[in-house]
């Protein structure tokens, strides 16, 4: 994780950018921070820090790059509605980098002003994670104190506030922070990697992303137990496209179609590359993108097709290179994908929200028939090897009910930020 953190200092105003992750904990001195000297200066304007007089000072950036083991070497304090640098700890990371001193004023953290908020308000800012399992301390013989457990479902978004403790992270659930005394104890990464394992009868340690070289029938998915998120706000004319995953008779597709026809000034689809040559009717761009097959095994090559097949000897897929051009026209691009193909969209600057689309439960005089197991040991795997990845699930059971959920969804992210992956917003 990156934290951007600008300070007033005499004269002048510098940014740093901080590989890894600042902590504030009670004593309001920042814990698990060190750097090594790897320093990179830009002149940037003044007006990129909102809180920086607009005076003749300049606004510098250095970068310092960061590891867990050691403490940066700095505390701070809040001064009326200030927060200072307090003390710079000699022979620590930070006096060696000569970059903060005592009495700076710490003016942005994330882009976000710090003026006017307590240093408890400051590491609110600063590290949540998602928890990609499920977590009770009252089946957990190893947590230190059980009525200090914090349990939590897969999905949650927990706010840690302190890693001091080798085996045992503080954190709150989002949005509990004010309605509990006591921070609770979750298992730190190491521990709770342990103990999934435990749960899951495995030897090894999940720790992957994603294996692209194995598909969904054949392989549990390697996952990692938390994943550092951050608040994200889409901006009004860069939209995020919206992939719904779900297995071939859920509906998927139908609910995409509706909401294209519904409102074609507000969706659109992505427009596929093929390395056929276009019929008499078809327009370059329009229908498809046409390209050579040289290009289109290129681009293939180099991780930018979501999905891709081949028929009658002709490649087809989608780029995501289209997908980028409904975002950059303003338009939400509508996307059905196999859950395989979040891997490229995931790890492009595409911030996707994915939506699960569940088919109807199957009538009851027809749950037993092979078809319906099917449909339900894929639902299954879908959710346990790809289900950390989902943003929302809707269970399609009318197509209209669906459509109207929907829009909701996505209506409000125009509304509220959303939890994504922290690289994301870094």
């Amino acid at each position: 994780m990156r934290v951007f953190v600008a300070v007033q200092l005499q004269g002048c105003s510098i940014c740093y950018m901080v590989s890894g992750v600042l902590l504030f904990d009670a004593d309001i001195s920042i814990h698990q921070c060190s750097s090594h000297d790897c320093i990179a200066e830009q002149e940037l304007d003044v007006e990129t820090i909102e809180s920086v007089d607009q005076d003749e000072n300049t606004t510098k950036l250095a970068s310092l790059e960061k590891t867990r083991d050691m403490p940066l070497g700095v505390t701070v304090r809040n001064e009326h509605d200030r927060v200072i640098i307090s003390r710079v700890v000699s022979g620590g990371p930070t006096e060696k980098s000569n970059l903060l001193s005592e009495g700076d004023e710490t003016l942005e953290i994330n882009g976000v002003p710090v003026r006017g908020k307590s240093v408890n308000d400051v590491h609110n800012i600063l590290m949540h994670v998602k928890a990609n399992f499920s977590y009770d301390p009252s089946e957990d013989p190893y947590v230190p104190c059980r009525e200090l457990g914090l349990s939590f479902q897969k999905g949650d978004v927990l706010h840690v506030t302190s890693q001091d403790d080798p085996n045992w992270w503080q954190a709150y659930r989002d949005g509990h922070e004010d309605q509990k005394p006591l921070a609770g104890l979750i298992p730190d990464l190491l521990s709770s990697g342990k103990l999934w394992c435990a749960k899951k009868g495995k030897k090894q340690r999940k720790k992957l992303l994603f294996n692209p070289s194995k598909n969904i029938e054949h392989y549990t998915e390697d996952i990692l137990t938390y994943e550092e998120v951050a608040l994200y706000h889409q901006p009004p004319n860069r939209k995020r496209p919206i992939a719904l995953i779900g297995p071939p008779n859920s509906g998927h597709d139908e609910l995409r179609q509706r909401l294209l026809s519904l409102e074609p000034d507000r969706f659109a689809g992505a427009v596929p590359h093929t390395t056929r040559k276009p019929r008499a009717h078809e327009v370059n761009g329009r229908e498809y993108n046409f390209v050579s097959r040289q290009s289109f095994e290129s681009d293939l090559a180099a991780g930018k097709f979501t999905e891709s097949g081949e028929f009658e000897q002709n490649l087809y897929g989608t780029n995501t290179d289209s997908v980028g051009q409904v975002v950059n026209s303003g338009k939400i691009c509508l996307l059905c994908l196999h859950p395989r193909s979040l891997r490229v969209l995931c790890s492009s600057d595409l911030k996707p929200y994915i939506i699960f689309i569940r088919p109807p439960p199957p009538p009851q005089e027809r749950f037993s028939t092979l078809l319906t197991r099917e449909t339900l040991e894929k639902v299954r795997e879908m959710e346990h090897s790809y289900g950390h990845l989902f943003d929302a699930v809707i269970t399609n059971t009318e197509q209209e009910k669906s459509v109207s959920e929907l829009l909701r969804l996505i209506d409000k992210l125009d509304i509220e930020p959303q939890w994504v992956p922290s690289d994301w917003v870094s």
